[in-house]
Protein backbone atom coordinates (compact mmCIF):
# COMPACT_ATOMS: atom_id res chain seq x y z
CA UNK A 1 0.00 0.00 0.00
CA UNK A 2 1.57 3.31 -1.10
CA UNK A 3 0.06 6.93 -1.07
CA UNK A 4 -1.01 7.14 -4.50
CA UNK A 5 -2.90 3.52 -4.40
CA UNK A 6 -5.53 3.81 -6.75
CA UNK A 7 -9.13 3.92 -4.91
CA UNK A 8 -11.10 0.29 -3.75
CA UNK A 9 -14.25 0.11 -4.84
CA UNK A 10 -16.81 -2.55 -3.84
CA UNK A 11 -14.79 -5.82 -5.11
CA UNK A 12 -16.94 -7.97 -6.97
CA UNK A 13 -19.43 -10.00 -5.39
CA UNK A 14 -18.92 -7.88 -2.59
CA UNK A 15 -22.65 -5.59 -3.89
CA UNK A 16 -24.40 -4.56 -0.61
CA UNK A 17 -21.45 -5.81 2.12
CA UNK A 18 -18.71 -3.01 0.95
CA UNK A 19 -20.10 0.23 -0.06
CA UNK A 20 -19.50 1.39 -3.22
CA UNK A 21 -19.91 5.40 -1.96
CA UNK A 22 -16.14 4.65 -0.23
CA UNK A 23 -12.92 5.64 -1.31
CA UNK A 24 -10.56 3.54 0.05
CA UNK A 25 -6.65 3.97 -0.77
CA UNK A 26 -5.42 2.88 2.39
CA UNK A 27 -5.95 -0.76 1.87
CA UNK A 28 -7.98 -3.53 0.32
CA UNK A 29 -10.77 -5.02 1.00
CA UNK A 30 -11.15 -8.96 2.01
CA UNK A 31 -14.62 -9.44 0.22
CA UNK A 32 -14.92 -12.89 1.28
CA UNK A 33 -14.69 -11.63 4.91
CA UNK A 34 -16.93 -8.48 4.35
CA UNK A 35 -19.24 -11.02 3.40
CA UNK A 36 -19.00 -13.79 6.24
CA UNK A 37 -19.76 -10.57 8.78
CA UNK A 38 -22.99 -9.86 6.57
CA UNK A 39 -24.33 -13.26 6.52
CA UNK A 40 -23.58 -14.87 9.77
CA UNK A 41 -26.56 -15.59 10.91
CA UNK A 42 -28.16 -13.71 14.30
CA UNK A 43 -27.93 -16.83 16.52
CA UNK A 44 -24.34 -17.37 15.39
CA UNK A 45 -22.92 -13.88 15.13
CA UNK A 46 -22.24 -11.62 18.55
CA UNK A 47 -19.51 -9.14 19.72
CA UNK A 48 -16.45 -8.43 17.43
CA UNK A 49 -13.67 -5.91 18.54
CA UNK A 50 -12.35 -4.70 15.49
CA UNK A 51 -8.22 -3.92 15.86
CA UNK A 52 -6.88 -0.80 13.71
CA UNK A 53 -3.75 -0.27 13.47
CA UNK A 54 -3.27 3.36 11.54
CA UNK A 55 -0.09 4.83 9.51
CA UNK A 56 -0.95 8.43 8.43
CA UNK A 57 0.27 10.42 5.47
CA UNK A 58 2.45 13.44 6.35
CA UNK A 59 -0.08 15.69 5.12
CA UNK A 60 -3.95 14.66 4.20
CA UNK A 61 -4.18 14.41 0.65
CA UNK A 62 -8.30 14.24 -0.29
CA UNK A 63 -9.39 12.30 -3.17
CA UNK A 64 -11.29 15.57 -4.84
CA UNK A 65 -8.19 17.12 -4.71
CA UNK A 66 -9.11 20.45 -2.53
CA UNK A 67 -6.88 22.07 -1.02
CA UNK A 68 -5.50 21.51 2.66
CA UNK A 69 -2.83 22.33 5.11
CA UNK A 70 -4.01 19.66 7.35
CA UNK A 71 -1.53 16.99 8.20
CA UNK A 72 -2.72 13.17 8.21
CA UNK A 73 -3.68 12.79 11.59
CA UNK A 74 -5.33 16.13 11.63
CA UNK A 75 -7.58 14.75 8.67
CA UNK A 76 -8.08 11.47 10.65
CA UNK A 77 -9.02 13.07 13.77
CA UNK A 78 -12.34 15.25 11.70
CA UNK A 79 -13.17 11.43 10.90
CA UNK A 80 -14.25 10.68 14.40
CA UNK A 81 -17.34 8.87 13.52
CA UNK A 82 -18.48 8.65 17.21
CA UNK A 83 -22.42 9.32 16.02
CA UNK A 84 -21.96 6.04 13.80
CA UNK A 85 -20.63 4.07 16.41
CA UNK A 86 -23.10 4.92 19.03
CA UNK A 87 -26.18 4.28 16.32
CA UNK A 88 -25.58 0.32 15.58
CA UNK A 89 -24.41 -0.21 19.37
CA UNK A 90 -20.68 0.32 19.12
CA UNK A 91 -17.71 1.77 20.95
CA UNK A 92 -13.93 2.48 21.16
CA UNK A 93 -12.76 0.60 23.89
CA UNK A 94 -8.73 1.45 23.25
CA UNK A 95 -6.95 3.76 21.42
CA UNK A 96 -3.71 4.62 22.16
CA UNK A 97 -0.58 6.32 20.63
CA UNK A 98 2.72 3.99 19.29
CA UNK A 99 5.35 5.07 21.13
CA UNK A 100 8.10 2.90 20.09
CA UNK A 101 7.38 0.07 17.08
CA UNK A 102 9.84 -2.83 18.26
CA UNK A 103 8.77 -5.43 16.02
CA UNK A 104 7.39 -5.77 12.94
CA UNK A 105 8.52 -4.41 8.87
CA UNK A 106 6.68 -1.20 7.33
CA UNK A 107 4.98 0.04 7.70
CA UNK A 108 5.54 2.54 11.03
CA UNK A 109 2.23 2.54 12.59
CA UNK A 110 1.07 5.40 14.60
CA UNK A 111 -2.20 4.69 16.82
CA UNK A 112 -4.04 1.35 16.95
CA UNK A 113 -7.68 1.56 18.12
CA UNK A 114 -10.30 -1.08 19.22
CA UNK A 115 -13.76 -0.82 18.58
CA UNK A 116 -16.30 -3.27 20.07
CA UNK A 117 -19.15 -3.97 17.53
CA UNK A 118 -22.10 -5.79 19.02
CA UNK A 119 -21.98 -8.30 16.17
CA UNK A 120 -20.34 -8.66 13.25
CA UNK A 121 -23.28 -7.61 10.87
CA UNK A 122 -22.95 -3.90 13.06
CA UNK A 123 -19.89 -3.23 11.69
CA UNK A 124 -21.28 -3.75 8.39
CA UNK A 125 -24.30 -1.94 8.58
CA UNK A 126 -22.31 1.11 10.00
CA UNK A 127 -20.32 1.07 6.67
CA UNK A 128 -23.45 2.23 5.14
CA UNK A 129 -24.80 4.68 6.70
CA UNK A 130 -24.84 8.47 5.01
CA UNK A 131 -23.02 10.42 7.84
CA UNK A 132 -20.65 7.59 7.78
CA UNK A 133 -19.73 7.94 4.04
CA UNK A 134 -19.81 11.78 4.63
CA UNK A 135 -17.03 11.61 7.59
CA UNK A 136 -15.12 8.76 5.23
CA UNK A 137 -13.65 11.79 3.35
CA UNK A 138 -11.17 12.41 5.99
CA UNK A 139 -10.15 8.73 6.73
CA UNK A 140 -9.52 8.60 2.96
CA UNK A 141 -7.71 11.58 3.30
CA UNK A 142 -5.03 11.19 6.32
CA UNK A 143 -4.87 7.19 6.59
CA UNK A 144 -1.49 6.08 4.24
CA UNK A 145 -2.10 2.56 5.31
CA UNK A 146 -4.45 0.49 7.96
CA UNK A 147 -5.20 -2.97 9.03
CA UNK A 148 -8.33 -3.97 10.62
CA UNK A 149 -8.92 -7.37 11.77
CA UNK A 150 -11.83 -8.73 13.39
CA UNK A 151 -10.92 -10.36 16.75
CA UNK A 152 -12.53 -12.22 19.41
CA UNK A 153 -11.53 -12.82 23.17
CA UNK A 154 -9.47 -16.17 24.07
CA UNK A 155 -8.73 -17.19 27.20
CA UNK A 156 -5.04 -16.41 28.52
CA UNK A 157 -3.02 -18.34 31.54
CA UNK A 158 -3.63 -17.00 34.77
CA UNK A 159 -0.69 -15.50 36.35
CA UNK A 160 -0.24 -16.40 40.29
CA UNK A 161 -2.24 -15.96 42.67
CA UNK A 162 0.26 -14.18 44.66
CA UNK A 163 1.40 -11.75 42.43
CA UNK A 164 2.58 -8.41 43.76
CA UNK A 165 0.81 -5.69 43.73
CA UNK A 166 1.87 -2.71 41.11
CA UNK A 167 2.96 -0.15 43.97
CA UNK A 168 5.22 -3.35 45.19
CA UNK A 169 7.25 -4.54 42.03
CA UNK A 170 10.37 -3.08 41.31
CA UNK A 171 10.11 -0.38 38.81
CA UNK A 172 6.24 1.01 39.33
CA UNK A 173 4.79 3.95 37.55
CA UNK A 174 6.09 6.95 38.03
CA UNK A 175 4.68 10.23 36.49
CA UNK A 176 8.02 10.06 34.58
CA UNK A 177 7.46 6.43 33.40
CA UNK A 178 3.68 6.43 32.85
CA UNK A 179 2.11 2.43 32.69
CA UNK A 180 2.42 1.50 28.71
CA UNK A 181 0.71 -1.12 26.75
CA UNK A 182 2.34 -3.30 24.85
CA UNK A 183 0.80 -4.67 22.02
CA UNK A 184 1.57 -7.78 19.60
CA UNK A 185 0.36 -8.75 16.48
CA UNK A 186 0.79 -12.43 15.50
CA UNK A 187 0.85 -14.48 12.38
CA UNK A 188 1.46 -18.03 13.41
CA UNK A 189 4.28 -20.19 11.01
CA UNK A 190 2.43 -22.45 8.25
CA UNK A 191 5.70 -23.67 6.29
CA UNK A 192 7.55 -25.59 8.87
CA UNK A 193 4.73 -26.51 11.71
CA UNK A 194 1.41 -26.79 11.61
CA UNK A 195 -0.92 -23.94 13.65
CA UNK A 196 -1.59 -26.27 15.68
CA UNK A 197 2.61 -27.03 16.65
CA UNK A 198 3.14 -23.25 16.34
CA UNK A 199 0.54 -22.39 18.85
CA UNK A 200 1.74 -25.08 21.00
CA UNK A 201 5.29 -23.75 20.56
CA UNK A 202 3.70 -20.28 21.60
CA UNK A 203 2.34 -21.68 24.48
CA UNK A 204 5.59 -22.93 25.74
CA UNK A 205 7.02 -19.66 25.73
CA UNK A 206 4.12 -17.69 27.13
CA UNK A 207 4.39 -19.66 30.44
CA UNK A 208 8.36 -18.80 30.48
CA UNK A 209 7.33 -15.18 30.37
CA UNK A 210 4.53 -15.17 32.51
CA UNK A 211 7.16 -16.85 35.58
CA UNK A 212 9.99 -13.80 34.52
CA UNK A 213 6.74 -10.77 33.86
CA UNK A 214 4.99 -11.13 36.50
CA UNK A 215 7.05 -10.60 39.64
CA UNK A 216 7.68 -7.05 37.41
CA UNK A 217 3.92 -5.71 37.16
CA UNK A 218 2.57 -7.50 33.88
CA UNK A 219 -0.80 -7.62 33.44
CA UNK A 220 -3.06 -9.03 30.47
CA UNK A 221 -5.29 -6.24 29.42
CA UNK A 222 -6.93 -8.78 26.56
CA UNK A 223 -6.04 -11.79 24.17
CA UNK A 224 -7.65 -11.91 20.56
CA UNK A 225 -8.00 -14.00 17.98
CA UNK A 226 -8.13 -12.87 14.50
CA UNK A 227 -11.11 -14.14 12.73
CA UNK A 228 -10.26 -12.16 9.50
CA UNK A 229 -9.25 -9.12 7.93
CA UNK A 230 -11.22 -6.90 6.80
CA UNK A 231 -8.96 -4.47 5.27
CA UNK A 232 -5.20 -4.73 5.06
CA UNK A 233 -2.33 -5.45 2.53
CA UNK A 234 -3.24 -9.67 1.88
CA UNK A 235 -1.13 -10.57 4.81
CA UNK A 236 -3.34 -13.07 7.43
CA UNK A 237 -2.79 -12.34 11.24
CA UNK A 238 -3.70 -15.16 14.11
CA UNK A 239 -3.60 -12.83 17.14
CA UNK A 240 -3.35 -9.69 18.57
CA UNK A 241 -2.05 -9.61 22.30
CA UNK A 242 -2.71 -7.00 24.88
CA UNK A 243 -0.05 -6.39 27.94
CA UNK A 244 0.04 -3.52 30.48
CA UNK A 245 2.97 -3.22 32.27
CA UNK A 246 3.65 -0.43 35.38
CA UNK A 247 6.84 1.42 33.70
CA UNK A 248 8.85 1.11 30.15
CA UNK A 249 11.83 0.30 32.80
CA UNK A 250 9.66 -2.87 33.74
CA UNK A 251 8.91 -4.04 30.59
CA UNK A 252 12.73 -3.34 29.52
CA UNK A 253 13.78 -5.52 32.51
CA UNK A 254 11.60 -8.26 31.45
CA UNK A 255 12.49 -7.88 27.41
CA UNK A 256 16.06 -8.07 28.26
CA UNK A 257 15.84 -11.55 30.94
CA UNK A 258 18.25 -14.15 29.98
CA UNK A 259 15.50 -16.37 30.77
CA UNK A 260 12.75 -15.29 28.51
CA UNK A 261 15.26 -14.92 25.65
CA UNK A 262 16.68 -17.98 25.56
CA UNK A 263 12.88 -19.44 25.71
CA UNK A 264 12.18 -16.40 22.91
CA UNK A 265 14.57 -18.32 20.73
CA UNK A 266 13.31 -21.90 21.55
CA UNK A 267 9.76 -21.24 21.40
CA UNK A 268 8.57 -17.86 20.08
CA UNK A 269 10.47 -17.50 17.09
CA UNK A 270 9.63 -20.77 15.64
CA UNK A 271 6.21 -19.95 16.07
CA UNK A 272 5.77 -17.24 14.42
CA UNK A 273 5.92 -16.34 10.52
CA UNK A 274 5.46 -12.19 10.61
CA UNK A 275 5.10 -9.90 14.14
CA UNK A 276 4.48 -6.41 15.16
CA UNK A 277 5.16 -5.66 18.60
CA UNK A 278 4.79 -1.80 20.44
CA UNK A 279 4.54 0.43 22.78
CA UNK A 280 1.67 1.70 23.06
CA UNK A 281 0.70 4.88 25.84
CA UNK A 282 -3.44 4.42 26.14
CA UNK A 283 -5.75 7.28 25.78
CA UNK A 284 -9.26 5.35 26.06
CA UNK A 285 -8.49 2.63 28.14
CA UNK A 286 -11.08 0.40 28.57
CA UNK A 287 -10.38 -3.22 26.90
CA UNK A 288 -10.29 -5.21 29.34
CA UNK A 289 -13.75 -4.48 31.04
CA UNK A 290 -14.86 -4.71 27.40
CA UNK A 291 -14.78 -8.72 27.52
CA UNK A 292 -15.08 -9.64 31.18
CA UNK A 293 -18.24 -10.33 30.75
CA UNK A 294 -18.00 -12.45 27.52
CA UNK A 295 -16.95 -15.89 26.73
CA UNK A 296 -14.07 -16.66 25.14
CA UNK A 297 -12.28 -19.45 23.34
CA UNK A 298 -9.49 -21.76 23.10
CA UNK A 299 -6.96 -19.53 21.04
Amino acid sequence: MTDDASSTAAPSGADGVVNADLTMRYGSVDPEYAERLASTPPDQDGPVWMVNLMRYRERAEYADGRATDLTGQQADDLYAPFDSLAAVGAEIVFFGEVETQLLGDGPAWDRIAVVKYPTGRAFVDMQMRPEFVEHHVHKDAGMAATIITATRPFAHPEGPADAPELDQVPFPSTPEDPRIVVVHVVAFDREQASVDESIESMTAYTQHAIDVAVPHGVRVEGWFRCDGTVVGDGRHWDQVRFNSFPSREAFMTVVMDPDRLAAQHEFREPAMSDTYTMIVRPLIDGLAASWADEEVSAP
